[in-house]
């Protein structure tokens, strides 16, 4: 599809204290039907307004994203939630919801809900009868919300199947020219998107989603944890195949750098002795190589590109730099990439499912 090129704007804000006056731009743009690109604790989000069609529309065809994808809708005051959903219906499920909005909001944690009939347009649900509602915890998308007056569908800000940014500069070389503007407030935090639960009742929240709320967090609020089958550790590649994706990232491949990417697993010196002859073997075939290695195992490997995602011994710092470092391999002009696994406990869940998504569920056993 070719899209009119769009003169994309940029303001550059304080992330910590934004001036909301160097948001009036911005504001204006999402209330008269622009697409804006902002940050999150989690990474960039594309926002335009959740109720008004053509501009949704301008997400899906500034991303390139598939229809049948739900977006996320983003608030910035528990008041907007009587506006867009409806109660839940199960017993006891209302009282759940409304704990684990006072524990994780604002924060990385979305929640599935009756949506309103009418209150968004239905290329957000994208037909369901649900809508995923958050509020983020970072004081440059809430002041925009609140500034725009609008709830704003924004789902990540690059190009769909693209590694999600984490800077205002991948947001830029991914859509410069397909949006309105971009709002420059520095690095996001947590680096990986928000976990997405539906309560199932009273007592139970499904994760449909790992993400930056961990299922040890959930259980910590006094909620037992169910996975969704495409959202659970091990998920199998081809578990939601055929089905209408209730939440955004369920179905679709997402986050891949441009090379051939495969995971490996088992025991540190097993991984990195099959790494090395993989390594070896792509480049007598002329290939530029990359391996992306925990700090604790980095220095065992010699390919072309060797990037550190972070420590096993803190896995929010590999969380955190986990896209980044997709993107750098992409920099690089790598064209074979093998990665190390790590334990699937508390932000490691979230992490192997976005590096499982980025190997197209590539994994080799060692």
């Amino acid at each position: 599809m070719n899209l009119p090129v769009r003169n994309t704007s940029l303001w550059r804000v304080d992330g910590h204290a934004p001036d909301v006056e160097e948001l009036t731009a911005a504001a204006e743009l999402l209330r008269a039907g622009g697409t804006v690109a902002f940050p999150t604790e989690t990474v960039y989000g594309l926002g335009a307004d959740a109720r008004r069609t053509e501009a949704v529309e301008r997400i899906f065809e500034a991303k390139g994203r598939p229809s049948d994808n739900p977006l996320i809708v983003h608030i910035a005051e528990r008041g907007q939630l009587e506006a867009l959903t409806l109660p839940l219906a199960a017993e006891g499920a209302g009282t759940l919801a409304g704990r684990l909005m006072d524990r994780f909001w604002p924060g990385p944690l979305t929640i599935v809900l009756p949506v309103r009939p009418g209150a968004v347009s239905p290329r957000v649900t994208a037909g369901l009868d649900t809508v995923a509602v958050r509020m983020p915890a970072h004081p440059v998308a809430l002041a925009l919300i609140a500034a725009s007056g609008c709830p704003l569908a924004a789902p990540s800000a690059n190009r769909s199947g693209r590694p999600s940014p984490t800077l205002a500069v991948h947001v830029e070389g991914d859509l410069s020219g397909r949006i309105d503007g971009i709002v420059d407030g520095g690095a996001a935090g947590v680096g990986l998107e928000s976990t997405v639960v539906e309560v199932v009742d009273g007592g139970t929240v499904r994760i449909l989603r790992p993400g930056g709320v961990t299922a040890e967090a959930l259980q910590g609020a006094g909620a037992a944890v169910l996975y969704d089958a495409v959202a659970a550790p091990e998920a199998a590649s081809d578990a939601a195949a055929g089905q209408t994706p209730r939440s955004p990232g369920m179905k679709y491949a997402h986050y891949a750098p441009q090379g051939q990417m495969q995971l490996v697993k088992g025991e540190p010196e097993a991984v990195a002795a099959w790494i090395g002859a993989a390594v070896r073997a792509a480049r007598d075939n002329g290939e530029r190589t990359g391996v992306l290695a925990f700090a604790e195992h980095a220095a065992r490997y010699d390919a072309d590109c060797v990037l550190v995602v972070g420590s096993l011994a803190r896995l929010d710092t590999a969380a955190h730099g986990l896209y980044a470092s997709l993107r750098e391999f992409d920099a690089q002009g790598v064209q074979r990439i093998w990665a190390e696994t790590c334990p699937e406990q508390g932000i490691g869940h979230a992490l192997m499912n976005r590096l499982a998504k980025a190997a197209g569920h590539a994994v080799v056993r060692v």
